[in-house]
């Protein structure tokens, strides 16, 4: 099954100028997977030793994975993953 998986503007260089790309896959893992196979230097910033990088929160619908079933979270149909890297940054006061 086909899910969306929106890509972030900080990240979009690496997916073909993409903000969004529909990806097969039956769990949110696969659906990594496959986009990641698809855009070797997307999967350099979002994975690091075959895992997500710290900093690269993964989001289905509204629901962070790591608060469900991680990577083996299923997808159903509708389902849309968000892909958020982590802000830093600023002024220290």
């Amino acid at each position: 099954m086909a899910v969306r998986v929106s890509i972030p503007t900080a990240l979009r260089q690496y997916a073909g100028g993409n903000n969004a790309i529909n990806v097969d896959g039956g769990t949110v893992g696969e659906v990594l997977q496959a986009l990641t196979t698809q855009y070797p230097d997307l999967g350099k910033q979002l994975m690091q030793n075959g895992e997500v990088r710290n900093f690269v929160n993964i989001y289905l619908n509204d629901d962070d994975v790591r608060y469900l079933q991680g990577m083996t979270t299923p997808i159903a149909a509708r389902d849309e993953i968000s892909i958020i890297p982590a802000i830093a940054g600023g002024k220290r006061a």
